[in-house]
């Protein structure tokens, strides 16, 4: 059996991950101005926050077209015998849209599903990685889907933001709109549920935040994979993987991961975020 998985760039999967399991990933795109980057090929994660920092206007994001998943399709369904596309919460983007649409209308000789994380970053990056996983060993269009979905409902990701400018100026902030009577006085932490964004705390101080961090992350567990994902500060994100490294399971260590340059736009910079997959035995 070949099944191959597509995904949209807001996974943040380490590029390690996407190679070694042969994901395809199909990019978003990120405008400043009039000039449209396609995230991840016309534009790293070092130029996005260098740029973002400096731009006078908030860039925007906008999902990739149906024609870009038709191509992604065509390819992967070469010799394949079938293709799970895994995107992004249908909630915050039209990605999920374009891949169904695109599922619908392209030509390939097997069969195509398309699975809602209702995530985004890491929280999506897990279900790739079981659904990789679980194709690499062989199972079927069917199996790999049963573990996707399995997948989407133990995932986690939650974060902490510097600031939540970034978030309500880009229109994501969804449930989290409570925070903003006391946004300049609080580090807002921030949870996906049911595929929107939602309030989680309201710390006080940035190390108070981290502390919280990884007490929503230890609360989670027993978990079967974490990650550890940061915007701009690479040397706090270590710290936090050493102190939850306990948490996995046979003295594997967490998954680095940065947040690219869609996540970027809403999230800013110094944000720090976990994604974890739960233990099916919780």
């Amino acid at each position: 059996m070949t099944v191959r998985i597509v995904t949209d760039s807001v996974t943040d999967l380490p590029q390690s991950f996407i190679d070694n399991l042969g994901v395809s990933v199909v990019p978003l795109t990120v405008r400043f101005g009039h000039e449209e980057l396609r995230d991840g090929i016309d534009l790293t994660r070092d130029e996005f926050y260098e740029r973002l920092v400096a731009a006078k206007e908030l860039p925007t994001t906008s999902a990739p077209s149906i024609g870009q998943f038709v191509e992604a399709f065509e390819k992967a369904g070469d010799g394949a015998d079938g293709i799970v596309c895994i995107v992004v919460s249908s909630k915050v983007s039209a990605t999920h849209n374009s891949a169904v649409q695109a599922a619908a209308q392209v030509q390939v000789d097997c069969p195509i599903e398309v699975v809602d994380t209702l995530q985004a970053s890491m929280g999506i990056g897990m279900v790739v990685l079981a659904a990789g996983r679980a194709a690499a060993q062989g199972a079927s269009v069917e199996e790999v889907v049963k573990v996707a979905r399995s997948a989407v409902e133990r995932c986690q990701c939650f974060a902490t933001l510097d600031t939540l400018e970034y978030l309500h100026r880009g229109g994501r902030i969804g449930m989290a709109q409570a925070f903003l009577g006391s946004v300049l006085k609080v580090k807002p932490m921030i949870i996906l549920t049911g595929g929107e964004v939602h309030p989680l705390d309201r710390p006080r101080t940035r190390a108070r935040a981290v502390a919280r961090l990884m007490q929503v992350a230890r609360d989670f567990s027993p978990v079967d994979e974490l990650a550890v994902i940061h915007s701009t500060t690479p040397d706090e994100a270590a710290t936090i993987a050493r102190e939850l490294g306990s948490l996995l399971p046979d003295g594997r260590e967490p998954i680095m991961a940065r947040f690219g340059p869609v996540l970027g736009v809403y999230v800013g910079p110094a944000a720090l975020g976990v994604g974890l997959l739960q233990s099916e035995d919780r």
